[in-house]
């Protein structure tokens, strides 16, 4: 049986920010006009007033200050409230692939390693942008890659459940080396023109290069344990897909064709879910949190880190022991724990433990236990 080993790590970050300020203005703007259109339904009951957004309420509710997103000029247009993509060919590469060649070139790079060590491609993302052909098979071809590749969705914890995937394909042989890619768009799933939720998403894309440990030239992490759980829930949903124009009212601007989460319900049910499983995940591995040096997790929301934190360690975490970039990027779906691996990670020691854990639609939980090596 292989070791795997994560050898490398990759971030593409799109150029566009959209700070609180800007999104507030235009969520304001837009909210203004909509209460302007419907003030006879507001004023006879049969609409609600769209409330004001402020900078203070997002930071309180998520700890996020900004966004980086793909577009942000339709974003910020309180008549369009979404971004604004132009039409590619078939003959171009698509948005996601694009994102994901920048990211596993990165990976590839840090790992000191080429195309023609690996073997296959997950792209695993919470939203594909087409249903066929498989976004992965586009970027295994456009980096030259022989073998295969394939497309998974598992929402928020698609990274480390594709993580599961290619650790299991190395320990069985199957493969030397698997790109992992995670480029998510998630502003063209979010709902803008929401109070409660238009300030949680941004973009990006991220790559993890797991590999056989005896194939590895630089410092890694050797992937000691990966564990997966899943448990249903409407609680966190989007209702788009390909059937949609065979229903009645199937393209009709519906709100359930978005992003939508009770979350409340999720704040509730999730936490136990996710502090439990690392916990037990750790205790079937021989390892007390104590020994943990860092955890690096779903950024979804601050508070709902800290509670994680608090449970797992049994005391409060240091900045240090569990780093945040939910202020920078906000919450972009499954990459969001492998750019908090990928920027914070340099700094630990050939023995050091840590555990990535993302968690989200589904219920999804994954969990991946880590050890700092060099070569």
């Amino acid at each position: 049986m292989y070791q795997p080993v994560i050898a490398g790590t990759g971030v593409f970050t799109p150029g566009e920010i959209i700070t609180n300020k800007e999104l507030v203005m235009s969520y304001n703007a837009y909210a203004d006009l909509w209460n302007a259109r419907h003030k006879a339904e507001i004023e006879t009951g049969d609409m609600a007033r769209k409330e004001h957004s402020s900078e203070a309420f997002i930071v309180k509710a998520s700890g996020i200050e900004q966004r980086h997103v793909v577009d942000k000029t339709g974003v910020l247009d309180p008549e369009v409230m979404h971004p604004l993509l132009r039409e590619r060919s078939d003959d171009e590469p698509s948005l996601m692939a694009e994102m994901a060649i920048d990211a596993c070139t990165q990976a590839l790079k840090q790992a000191d390693r080429s195309a023609a060590d690996v073997d296959a491609v997950i792209v695993a993302a919470s939203n594909h942008e087409r249903a066929y052909p498989a976004i992965a098979i586009e970027v295994q071809d456009l980096l030259g890659i022989k073998g295969f590749g394939f497309d998974m969705n598992v929402a928020c914890s698609s990274a480390t459940f594709g993580i599961h995937v290619a650790a299991d394909m190395i320990r069985a042989g199957s493969v030397r080396a698997a790109l992992v890619v995670n480029p998510e768009i998630c502003s063209g799933h979010l709902e803008w023109r929401d109070r409660d939720c238009h300030f949680i998403f941004g973009d990006v894309c991220t790559a993890a290069l797991v590999m056989r440990k005896e194939d590895v030239r630089a410092p890694h992490f050797e992937i000691l344990s990966t564990r997966c759980l899943t448990q249903f829930s409407n609680n966190i949903r989007n209702n788009n897909g390909f059937l949609r124009r065979c229903r009645p009212d199937g393209m009709k601007d519906r709100r359930d064709m978005q992003f939508m989460q009770n979350g409340r319900k999720v704040f509730k049910e999730v936490l136990p879910i996710v502090s439990k499983h690392m916990l037990s995940h750790l205790d079937d591995e021989g390892i007390s949190p104590d020994r943990l040096r860092r955890m690096w997790l779903h950024q979804a929301n601050k508070a709902m880190n800290d509670f994680i934190g608090r449970k797992v360690l049994g005391r409060e975490p240091t900045p240090g022991e569990q780093p945040n970039i939910l202020q920078d990027y906000a919450n972009t779906s499954s990459a969001g724990s492998i750019i908090a691996f990928s920027k914070f990670s340099d700094d630990l020691e050939p023995g050091d433990l840590g555990i990535i854990c993302s968690f989200g639609a589904g219920y999804s939980v994954g969990s991946v236990i880590l050890r700092r090596e060099h070569e």
